[in-house]
């Protein structure tokens, strides 16, 4: 969207991806229409070398990886935005870089169906925040995103700043545990789950377990609102396959480790049980091993 909207922006991506839009274009699904968007490309992540924003957009699972190569390459006053699941990213990242880290909460119905093509199924909007009480108080740091939501406001992208946006990624990890492994287990768009309702049973199960680690844990999430927020999704979002589901659908490891598995092992730590989302990880875990094995 930013491309599209005129801006410079470098697409750090792997050699499949790179080579199709190197081609064409990056062909982009949206509105009842298909759009070729231009950008620059690379494989090579130096070229946040000129950098003054970095949207950090990788799995999970590769956060720590990625996040100490980066570190050497970013400019002194590179601003990056991690556009993750799962409520520890940018805490992650922070330990390797020395630059602001905003967290941020992605709300977007999207899929890559291959190399090159992206499809929007709904919604695209964005919640950033300080990361902590320090940053809350920084006026540097409160400057910088509001120039990140005018920036993205020229694109089109909704922005909020949320005051709690940590609360926020515990809300957004919330509904990733209650949609994206049954999803995934399923191979189903989150509106037929919505329509079964032993399954949604299921949700609220986990949507319980999730708001008690979370206010053991300090969170201020509440448990209407997260039933009510969790049911929200279906309805916006009816189309939309789990990225958990996409990814095991390719035979790629997912990030449930920070999804449902986060939540067990926080659930553990404070004591508190959560054998719904045990369960589903499990299962999850279940699969990929299968696959490995088969491989």
């Amino acid at each position: 969207m930013l491309a599209r909207a005129g801006h410079s922006v470098t697409l750090v991506g792997r050699a499949p991806h790179v080579q199709a839009i190197d081609s064409r274009g990056l062909l982009l699904h949206m509105a009842g229409g298909v759009e070729t968007v231009h950008l620059a490309t690379s494989t090579e992540l130096a070229v946040v070398r000129s950098a003054d924003l970095v949207l950090f957009c990788v799995k999970s699972t590769d956060t720590e990886p990625v996040a100490r190569q980066l570190a050497p390459l970013l400019g002194k006053d590179a601003l990056v935005l991690s556009l993750q699941n799962g409520v520890d990213n940018a805490a992650t990242i922070a330990r390797h870089v020395r630059q602001t880290v905003v967290p941020t909460v992605v709300y977007v119905a999207t899929a890559m169906p291959e190399a090159g093509v992206v499809t929007h199924h709904g919604r695209g909007d964005l919640v950033i925040g300080p990361r902590d009480a320090a940053a809350a108080h920084d006026a540097g740091q409160q400057q910088l995103l509001h120039a990140v939501v005018d920036l993205f406001a020229t694109a089109q992208v909704p922005v909020r700043i949320s005051v709690d946006v940590m609360g926020e990624l515990w809300s957004k990890l919330m509904v990733n545990c209650a949609y994206n492994a049954i999803s995934g287990l399923a191979q189903l768009p989150y509106g037929q789950m919505a329509a079964l309702p032993a399954i949604v049973e299921v949700q609220r199960a986990v949507v319980r377990e999730v708001v008690a680690v979370a206010q053991a844990d300090g969170q201020s999430l509440q448990l209407g609102a997260a039933l009510e927020a969790m049911e929200n999704i279906a309805r916006a979002m009816p189309a939309q396959l789990s990225s958990t589901a996409q990814d095991m659908a390719r035979s790629k490891p997912s990030e449930i480790d920070h999804l449902n598995g986060f939540v067990v092992r926080r659930g553990a730590e404070l004591g508190i049980a959560t054998p719904v989302n045990q369960t589903l990880n499990a299962l999850v875990k279940l699969v990929e091993s299968g696959r490995t094995r088969s491989t």
